[in-house]
This record gives C-alpha cells, sequence and structure tokens, in this order.
C-alpha cells in the first residue's frame, strides 16, 4: 500500500505543470494540538479547479513512560496521497476531497486503559474552505471521514502486554479536523 501512495504521488506531481501559484506546502494546526503529531501537506496543480496532494503525519511521543496509569499515546506513521476539487479556483474557496491513505498506530491510555496497535488503509472524503490571506497565505479549514481495512491487536493497558482482542475488521472513523497554515508559491 505504501508502494501504491509512493508512485501515485510521483506521478501526479511530475505530471503537473510547475509555474507560479501551483505548489502549496501547509501544516495542520490541530495535529499539534493531538500530542505532538508532526504534519505536512504538499500540493500541485493540474488545472484550475484540481490538485493533487499528497501528506504524512508522525508521532513518535509516548508520555507518563513508566507509570502504567498514566501512561497515553497517539503515536502513528500515516501517508494520505488524494485530489482536491476547486469549484472556483485552486487555493482558493470552497473544496472537496478524496484520498487514499495509510496508517501504522499505536493509541492507547488516553480516554481509558484501553490500547489498541495495528495498520489501517483505506479511502476517504472532505470538504473545507480556503481562505486567503495574503497572495501566498491562505488558512484553510476543513473535515474529513475515512474507512477501510484494519489489522490490530488490542491491550488491556498500555503497558500491560495482556491482550483483549485481535484481527480484522472494517471501519469508518473521523480522519482530521483541519485549520492550517497553507504558504502558496
Amino acid at each position: 500500500m505504501k508502494k501504491i501512495l509512493l508512485l501515485m504521488t510521483f506521478i501526479a506531481f511530475i505530471s503537473s505543470k510547475a509555474s507560479a501559484q501551483d505548489w502549496s506546502l501547509s501544516t495542520n494546526l490541530v495535529d499539534y494540538i493531538t500530542l505532538g503529531t508532526l504534519n505536512l501537506e504538499g500540493s500541485a496543480a493540474t488545472g484550475r479547479h484540481i490538485t493533487v496532494n499528497a501528506s504524512a503525519r508522525v508521532n513518535p511521543w509516548t508520555f507518563h513512560k513508566g507509570d502504567p496509569a498514566k501512561q497515553m499515546q497517539n503515536r502513528n506513521q500515516t501517508f494520505a496521497a488524494g485530489i482536491r476539487y476547486w469549484p472556483w479556483h485552486i487555493y482558493s474557496g470552497w473544496w472537496i476531497s478524496t484520498a487514499a491513505q495509510y496508517q501504522e498506530y499505536n493509541f492507547g491510555g488516553i480516554f481509558s486503559q484501553r490500547t489498541e496497535e495495528g495498520d489501517a488503509f483505506g479511502l476517504g472524503v472532505g470538504a473545507g474552505y480556503s481562505l486567503m490571506v495574503h497572495e501566498n497565505l491562505n488558512l484553510d479549514f476543513g473535515l474529513s471521514i475515512w474507512g477501510g481495512q484494519k489489522t490490530y491487536i488490542a491491550y488491556a493497558c498500555p503497558s500491560c502486554g495482556r491482550i483483549t482482542d485481535k484481527g480484522s475488521k472494517w471501519f469508518v472513523l473521523p480522519n482530521e479536523l483541519r485549520v492550517a497554515i497553507q504558504y502558496i508559491f
């Protein structure tokens, strides 16, 4: 799945024209609030109404490690490649999107002691609005959901190692609440 996403991203970027206002880099501020998830998204215009996007999110942090009662983590590596449609003009106004996504994750200790780790892959859809602050700077707002297949192992607590469930199942989950700073060049 990773190879397919990388290939899709590579083809999309080399097929797009390279001129002013056709490329952007953004970072989602909300991801930093979710236990320090680092993130970056790049996009390229392929026409007046279409951009192709590639993004990565990484969270390597474990908090209160060594204290089973307080340990919590939202560790993940997430890679996505997708397309956005802009009804008016790229990087301006409303947009809708779709993306293929892969995630390796270890989540737990936040709302309960239950911890789950595994791999997930699937497709997502989203919508949002880009507010032009300056010729080269936008505030990007959006919401997305994704669904697919996950293979997982669930544990009773973050550090005890007692398996409570494992397997593979389908899911539909919220994917992203987006409040991003986007630089356009």
